[in-house]
């Protein structure tokens, strides 16, 4: 057995605190992990400061040093280089009486990772391969891990490679609560089964949430509890304009709090965000002479009110269009407080029959009133339900679930989940592009809502009714073939149907037919009337994606001079679209150019007309 489990047999060891609280306290505030090279002083005095504060274990500081994390920063070459220097430092701070261990970061958490699991498992071994090189290490910590599935698996890959003791810390946004919506018990106990030899708690939530959490968790025959809380909120303070984050001066709190820790049996016990040299000791004085429990008192987590579930009162989108030929048409909320162009255009679409008004949200970047408000406006004035773009570019994920959530009190069960294009092309490009999610995670996050979990897995009451969430698909191309792993993931993500870009080149939409023809989830494919030569012009050079062809062009160009004739031959080119894409879809998809919703109507009437005649041949 390790001397680090052998001490923790009959005491409770106190670790470090946050690394990257004092770097960014002291103006350095980059990549932390690359200052094991570039500012490696910087790095030993914090080491040292904890050291001499109390701490019995330190870790490095190489908590992101994973090859995609510091590419980012242009140090992918040298993911070897700056975990090494990491463990040299941290060895050489703790001599031979202070533990060392290798600090490994979660890569799944609130930013979207675009990595497979079977790539962040490769990072991880990677890194986990360059600390154990070094043999000057007494353990592994890996840490912040808030998705279930990641620390899993990086756990059954690493466990065979070492005999080094493993500590797991996951992460939680609700005290007891996985993001995955599991008590917190359960996966500890999961964790332990695969060979953890310490588990517990690391960041996001301060003592108080943490005590509560432990309160659940038994004592672990196989292994022994840690925890790392945070210091307290993160608060920002904007007092001089420049701005900065900041955390509670609570030494003492936090050290009254270890002793309460001590009591739910944690033995491993530690500082995350905010905590200083100053909370370590602390800690240091409030456990010192307390041995560790060899029994407690489990609180179980209190029972949630059954979940309510909402009864599907009508047919879906999903369920029309898999039936019949089904029309949705787009129409741009307008840029100004005089809507009474566009609330004739919402009332000229429901006259016509279609199945579903979409409203975007505030596309091109160009800001427009909020589709939710003029949809909330004009509901109890047709009979035709909405169907709401929703950007993740404009919301991050607090604002993403807050936005659903009032969806669904309205009672608009239909979302297009977009990710929106970047600010920079819009009316305020310097205006900052969230992305907390991309069109990914929100289908992932109207999944979890509609089986009653918000993102930080606790439970919201009650289960959504969101049956279409759709995402936007490009389907105009070099390669359309390379894009079935692009649909698969989207559908993986949750995406029950497609709604595509304005298509203009009518062999698409026979590729489409073929590259979805093994996919139950149903596609509607985008028309969009041309309505000027000008316009035209614009799509095919300015829009990345659109190519109209030169035929048509030339035709436009011919006649442009007549507006009436120019745009007689832009609807007979959207009919001819529309014939085509009929005879592979039933799912249409309108997008109204310029609130020129007449265009629209005609188009919806020359649909209908053609299912009209299709069904008089039939019978």
């Amino acid at each position: 057995m390790s001397r680090l489990l052998e001490c923790l047999k009959t005491d409770i060891l106190v670790a470090d605190g946050a690394m990257g609280t004092l770097l960014y306290a002291n103006g350095l505030d980059n990549c932390y992990e690359a200052y094991n090279l570039t500012h490696p002083d910087n790095i030993s005095a914090i080491h040292q400061a904890y050291l001499e504060a109390g701490a019995d274990v330190i870790q490095t500081n190489t908590y992101a040093a994973k090859r995609h994390r510091l590419k980012g920063y242009g140090y992918d070459e040298q993911v070897k280089a700056i975990n090494q220097a990491g463990v040299e430092l941290a060895r050489k701070a703790a001599g031979e009486d202070a533990f060392v261990l290798g600090t490994v970061g979660a890569l799944r958490g609130l930013k979207q990772c675009d990595l497979t699991l079977d790539e962040i498992i490769e990072e991880t071994l990677e890194q986990v391969g360059y600390l154990l090189e070094t043999k000057q290490i007494d353990g592994l910590l890996f840490e912040t891990y808030y998705d279930e599935e990641e620390i899993i698996e990086v756990l059954k890959a690493v466990r065979p490679l070492t005999d080094l003791p493993i500590i797991t810390n996951i992460a939680l946004h609700e005290a007891g609560i996985t993001e995955n919506g599991r008590p917190l018990v359960e996966l500890l106990g999961t964790l332990v089964m695969l060979g953890a030899d310490i588990v517990g708690l690391n960041c996001h939530l301060g003592p108080y949430h943490m005590i509560k959490s432990l309160k659940q968790v038994p004592l672990f025959a196989q292994s022994y509890l840690s925890v790392y809380p945070n210091a307290s909120l993160l608060s920002f303070e904007d007092d001089n304009g420049s701005g900065h984050y900041g955390f509670s001066q609570n030494a003492d709190y936090f050290g009254k709090s270890a002793e309460l820790l001590v009591a739910e049996g944690a033995r491993l016990i530690g500082g995350c965000c905010g905590t200083t040299p100053d909370h370590i000791r602390a800690v240091k004085c409030a456990i010192k002479g307390l041995k560790p429990v060899e029994k407690k008192f489990v609180t179980p987590m209190v029972e949630e009110a059954e979940l309510i579930k909402r009864v599907k009162s009508s047919e879906t989108l999903v369920d029309r269009v898999k039936r019949e030929v089904t029309i949705i048409a787009e129409l741009d909320p307008p840029k100004t407080l005089d809507i009474s162009k566009f609330t004739a255009g919402v009332k000229a679409l429901d006259a016509a029959c279609i199945s579903a008004i979409t409203l975007a949200d505030n596309s091109l970047a160009k800001t427009r009133i909020c589709n939710v408000s003029l949809a909330s406006l004009l509901k109890n004035e047709i009979a035709t339900p909405f169907l709401l773009h929703l950007s993740c570019r404009d919301h991050n994920m607090i604002g993403l679930q807050s936005r659903l959530l009032g969806m669904n009190v309205l009672g608009f069960d239909n979302v297009l989940a977009i990710t929106g294009d970047p600010s920079k092309i819009g009316d305020f490009p310097g205006a900052t592009s969230v992305y907390d999610a991309t069109s990914f995670k929100l289908l992932e996050l109207i999944q979890q809502l509609n089986h009653g979990q918000g993102y930080s897995g606790a439970s919201v009451k009650k289960a959504t009714n969101f049956t279409a969430a759709a995402a936007a698909f490009n389907p105009n191309v070099k390669n359309l073939s390379r894009c079935g792993r692009l649909i698969e993931r989207k559908i993986a993500s949750g995406a029950d149907y497609f709604i595509t870009q304005p298509i203009f080149n009518a062999d698409i939409f026979e590729e489409l037919a073929d590259l979805t023809k093994d996919y139950e989830t149903p596609f509607f494919v985008g028309i969009m009337p041309i309505t000027s030569y000008n316009n035209a012009i614009f799509l095919h050079n300015e829009v990345p994606g659109i190519q109209l062809s030169e035929a048509f062009l030339a035709k436009l160009e011919a006649v442009k001079g007549d507006k009436e004739t120019c745009q007689q031959l832009a609807l007979e080119e959207s009919k001819r679209l529309i014939d085509r894409a009929l005879e592979h879809f039933n799912g249409i998809y309108l997008i109204t150019p310029f609130m020129r919703y007449d265009l629209t109507v005609e188009l919806v009437d020359y649909i209908h007309q053609k299912v009209e005649q299709k069904q008089l041949v039939i019978s």
